[in-house]
């Protein structure tokens, strides 16, 4: 799916396109680009619908347009995860990238997007697509990487599919709102269980950090267990 802004547009006029991409991104990812129309956003604008469909021809080639530059800034904000964490251990590494995609998808509204707000099957598909790409390629991608230095116990694929429904299922659940807990939070447990029993000890320094779960003690089935 791509944007489709008028040709030879002057500097002024990819200006203006500009200025019209951060309105509709503040207003449809704000309310629900099912709740906002072109209207709305020339409201917003000061400007007449005329101006806007000059520079994207219909509702979707815009919001194409928001996405592009909202997953442009996801994928910045990853690589800086990624880049900071590059010199500790597997298991933080593999957590920061993880809190930093949560939380970025969260804030752009990616899974409802994806699963069906906007009513508009062409965007889902778009959104999902984007999102392999620049968020779970890369976890692909580290998981291929601890296993293949010996750091993982699990095969990759299961810990991606794993770690996949976790992270999308924490952002669309009430589960934070009901344990007053924020997503971000809830995510890091996740990780942190799923991690404790995935990943084998690395030597480490002092100094290291690392990710620590709290899991219950698995019952000794040898031993007597009295109610």
């Amino acid at each position: 799916m791509e944007t489709n802004p008028v040709s030879r547009v002057s500097d002024s006029d990819g200006q203006r396109a500009d200025v019209i991409v951060e309105a509709a991104g503040r207003l449809f990812l704000g309310s629900g680009s099912a709740r906002v129309s072109m209207d709305d956003l020339a409201r917003e604008l000061g400007m007449s619908k005329k101006t806007i469909y000059r520079h994207f021809p219909d509702k979707r080639s815009l919001l194409a347009a928001v996405l592009d530059r909202q997953f442009a800034a996801v994928e910045r904000t990853l690589v800086a995860a990624a880049e900071g964490a590059e010199k500790q251990s597997f298991g933080v590494r593999v957590q920061r990238f993880l809190i930093a995609a949560g939380s970025e998808l969260g804030r752009i509204g990616a899974p409802q997007l994806a699963t069906g707000r906007g009513g508009d099957a062409m965007l889902r598909q778009y959104v999902e697509q984007r999102v392999d790409a620049v968020v779970y390629r890369r976890l692909d991608d580290l998981f291929r990487e601890g296993h293949r230095q010996g750091l993982l116990q699990a095969p990759p694929e299961l810990l991606s599919e794993i770690t996949r429904g976790a992270l999308e299922r924490l952002l669309t659940s009430r589960l934070p709102h009901e344990l007053d807990w924020t997503a971000a939070d809830l995510l890091r447990a996740t990780v942190d269980t799923v991690l404790h029993g995935a990943i084998r000890p690395e030597a480490r320094g002092a100094d290291d950090e690392q990710p620590r779960a709290v899991i219950p003690t698995a019952r000794d089935d040898d031993q007597e267990v009295t109610p």
